[in-house]
C-alpha cells in the first residue's frame, strides 16, 4: 500500500473526529469534540495560506494527516506549532530542588519541588500525533513524526530555535490520573477527564486562574503521584525514544494535568533537521537505492512519503512510486533524509 503524508484540509473532519474517540483520553491537541477540531483546521488553513517572505515569527499551527492513496482513507495526524504561548500562556511544570542544612542537628535536607512556570513559551511544538491502532506497522509512525522535521527544515524561518514535545503521562484503568488527583483535582473539583476535556476545548485560562503559584514539595504527595512525574505513558514509550534519537532530552519539564515528561531540543540539532538534504530531482526511475523519506512542496502543497534515493554529486534519484506520490519531475527541489 502507498502512504502519503499531506496537509490537512475541512473535508478530513470526520476521519480526525474518528481517530480522536480512539485516543483514550489525555489527548489534548485531537480532542473528540467536532467544534474543536473544526476550528482546528480553521487555523491550519490559515497558517498554510499565510505564504510571503520575511514572515515575523507567529503563533500558527499546521495539521497533517497520512492517507491511504489507494483507498483515499486518512489513517493518521500529527500536528506542528510555530510558537507556543503567544495567545495563550503555556504552562509546565518544572522539577527542581531545594537543599537545606541544619547546624544544630548537623543534617542536609534536600527537597524535590515542582515549580509551575512560563519557560517554554516560544518554543516551538511538535504534538498531536496518531496513528489508527490497525495501521501501527510498516514504520507509518516513524513517517508520521519525522515527516514533521523536513516540514520544519522546508520552513525554517517559520519555527523557533528550540522545540518540545509534550509526552501523555501515566493514566490508570479508569482512566484518571495519580498526578492530576494529588495537585489539580485537589483545586479544581474536576476529575482528570473533566479537566483534559475541558482544556482541549476551552484553553488552560482556567489553570492560570485557580492553579497554585507556590511550589509543590512532592514529598507531600501521595506514593502513587510521586512515581508517575516524568514517566511517559506505556502507549509512548516508543515515542520517547524515537524523540530521543532526534536529540530531545528531559530537563525537568512535565505536564500540569497528568505529569508526563517534555521532551526538548534545539531546532537546528534535531537529527532530521541537521541531516535532511534540499537537492534537486536529477532522475525519477531509481529501481534501488537507499530507503528515505522524501518529501516535496511548501505549505498546503507539502507532501511526503517513503522511498529509494540515490544520492549522486548533482542530485537526487528516486523511485517512479514516489515521484508519482510527490508529483515531482526532473529538476523539482526535494527534502530527503535515510530512514
Amino acid at each position: 500500500m502507498s502512504f502519503i503524508i499531506r496537509a490537512a484540509t475541512p473535508a478530513d473532519l470526520q476521519p480526525l473526529y474518528e481517530m480522536a474517540k480512539l485516543t483514550g483520553g489525555g489527548f489534548t491537541n485531537l480532542p473528540p469534540d467536532r467544534n474543536s477540531l473544526t476550528a482546528k483546521l480553521e487555523r491550519a488553513g490559515q497558517s498554510f495560506a499565510r505564504d510571503g517572505e520575511d514572515l515575523d515569527l507567529a503563533d500558527e499551527l499546521f495539521v497533517m494527516v497520512l492517507e491511504n492513496t489507494e483507498t483515499g482513507e486518512v489513517r493518521g495526524t500529527s500536528q506542528l506549532f510555530t510558537q507556543v504561548g503567544q495567545s495563550l500562556p503555556f504552562y509546565s511544570y518544572r522539577l527542581t530542588t531545594l537543599t537545606q542544612h541544619s547546624i544544630e542537628l548537623e543534617r542536609t535536607v534536600t527537597a524535590e519541588m515542582l515549580v509551575l512556570t512560563n519557560d517554554l513559551g516560544g518554543c516551538s511544538e511538535v504534538g498531536g500525533l496518531f496513528l489508527h491502532p490497525n495501521e501501527r506497522a510498516g514504520g507509518l509512525g516513524l513517517l508520521l513524526a519525522r515527516s514533521r522535521y523536513l516540514y520544519i527544515a522546508a520552513h525554517r524561518e517559520r519555527f523557533g530555535d528550540r522545540i518540545l514535545a509534550e509526552l501523555r503521562g501515566i493514566i490508570d484503568d479508569r482512566g484518571g490520573s495519580p498526578f492530576w488527583d494529588a495537585i489539580g483535582g485537589k483545586f479544581f473539583g474536576m476529575s482528570f477527564q473533566e479537566a483534559d476535556e475541558f482544556n482541549a476545548v476551552n484553553g488552560n485560562q482556567f489553570i492560570a486562574d485557580l492553579m497554585p503559584k507556590h511550589p509543590v514539595y512532592t514529598a507531600l504527595l501521595s506514593e502513587e503521584a510521586r512515581k508517575v512525574i516524568g514517566l511517559p505513558h506505556p502507549n509512548g514509550r516508543a515515542a520517547m525514544r524515537m524523540l530521543e534519537n532526534e536529540n530531545f532530552s528531559y530537563e525537568g519539564y512535565v505536564d500540569i494535568f497528568d505529569g508526563g515528561p517534555t521532551m526538548l531540543a534545539r531546532t537546528d540539532n534535531v537529527t532530521s533537521i541537521k541531516n535532511a538534504a534540499h537537492v534537486p530531482v536529477v532522475d525519477i526511475e531509481l529501481e534501488a537505492g537507499e530507503k528515505a523519506l522524501i518529501a516535496a512542496g511548501r505549505l498546503a502543497n507539502f507532501r511526503c512519503c517513503y522511498g529509494a534515493r540515490e544520492l549522486r554529486d548533482d542530485g537526487i534519484a528516486i523511485d517512479s512510486r514516489a515521484a508519482d506520490l510527490l508529483r515531482v519531475a526532473k529538476g523539482d527541489m526535494v527534502w530527503s533524509i535515510a530512514r
